[in-house]
């Protein structure tokens, strides 16, 4: 029974949340390794662009409410979503045009697209605080949980329950159904293999008569939606708070470059790689050691590696040392 009791506490506050995390990187990351596969630059702006979208998303959410529409059981911010999708494209094609597009045409250096998007970022994390403001936000209503800790130490017997929220369910869920369609979008359709080919051989693709314009148009638009729901997702998660959308900047890219950025496959691999190092770097492991440890040698201290302060020190850390030892990451990058 304690073997069982660890197992269900090691789920309660590594495994669950970690996959819940890591799903949530995943969709973050994905974006991140799109722009820079196809429009070949590092996009600083993302971890901002998801929350622009998250808060367009919150903001219908809370009209919906005030009309009395909710969602019943899940959260009223999934019939928003496609609100916070469409006004988050509608930014990034203007942003692409007002901005980018000049540099595109320049063929503009990398590094200056970057820092061009540094600038983009600090506008949108400027926009988003004065529209919404800079405290914490909650938004997620309907059923909290799948499943109680109650519930389930009623069902199995065992002294230590486990919990799984829903938001937790529908971030999986939502991750495999988008991923799934992004893709079937690249590898099946017409616009998504000239979207491939563009990022294999840019020369080539506009020899044969692909459009680039639309090309980027297409890329902006799938980023659009994969920002905003990585972001409402994460807002549901936890909370949603602007700055923190800021730092997860971090994760994300550590993400996309320890899968192999460039690589949509390496982008969902490098988001649970960080998203299981993050939390278990940092669980304190008192309670599952208690459980498999004889009764003499029961232990007071956390067992805890680094605190849940130094989480985003784990993502640095891991960062560097695939840019030491292998800078294509876990999966060759630079492809679609």
């Amino acid at each position: 029974m304690d073997i069982l009791n660890a197992i269900v506490a090691l789920s309660n506050f590594v495994l669950v949340p970690a996959v819940a995390y890591g799903s949530q990187l995943a969709l973050g990351a994905l974006g991140v390794t799109l722009i820079y596969g196809i429009l070949r630059f590092s996009n600083f702006a993302h971890g901002d662009t998801m929350a622009f979208g998250a808060m367009l998303t919150i903001l219908t959410t809370w009209g919906l409410q005030a009309m009395g529409i909710t969602g019943g059981p899940l959260p009223t911010a999934l019939l928003a979503l496609p609100v916070g999708i469409a006004g988050t494209a509608a930014l990034l094609l203007a942003t692409d045009r007002v901005v980018y597009r000049f540099y595109r045409r320049q063929k503009a250096a990398p590094v200056i697209l970057v820092i061009v998007s540094m600038g983009v970022m600090f506008i949108m994390n400027g926009l988003v605080r004065i529209i919404i403001g800079p405290g914490d936000q909650r938004f997620a209503d309907g059923e909290r949980f799948i499943i109680t800790a109650r519930e389930f130490k009623t069902a199995t017997g065992l002294s230590e329950g486990l919990a799984i929220k829903t938001t937790q369910g529908i971030t999986v869920v939502s991750a495999v159904v988008v991923v799934a369609l992004l893709f079937w979008f690249l590898n099946r359709t017409r616009t998504g293999k000239s979207m491939r080919a563009f990022s294999d051989n840019e020369d080539l693709a506009l020899l044969s008569g692909i459009n680039p314009e639309k090309v980027v148009t297409y890329t902006w638009l799938i980023v659009a939606a994969l920002a905003t729901i990585a972001g409402v997702l994460y807002g549901l998660d936890k909370s949603f708070k602007p700055f923190t959308y800021f730092q997860l900047l971090l994760p994300i890219f550590a993400a996309a470059i320890v899968g192999g950025l460039g690589n949509p496959l390496g982008a969902i691999a490098g988001g649970f790689v960080i998203a299981f190092s993050e939390l278990s770097v940092t669980y304190a492991f008192k309670k599952v050691v208690n459980y498999l440890a004889p009764e003499n040698l029961q232990v007071d201290a956390l067992v805890q590696l680094l605190s849940t302060d130094y989480k985003f020190a784990v993502s640095f850390s891991i960062l560097i040392i695939v840019l030491l030892f292998k800078p294509t990451g876990l999966f060759e990058g630079k492809s679609v």
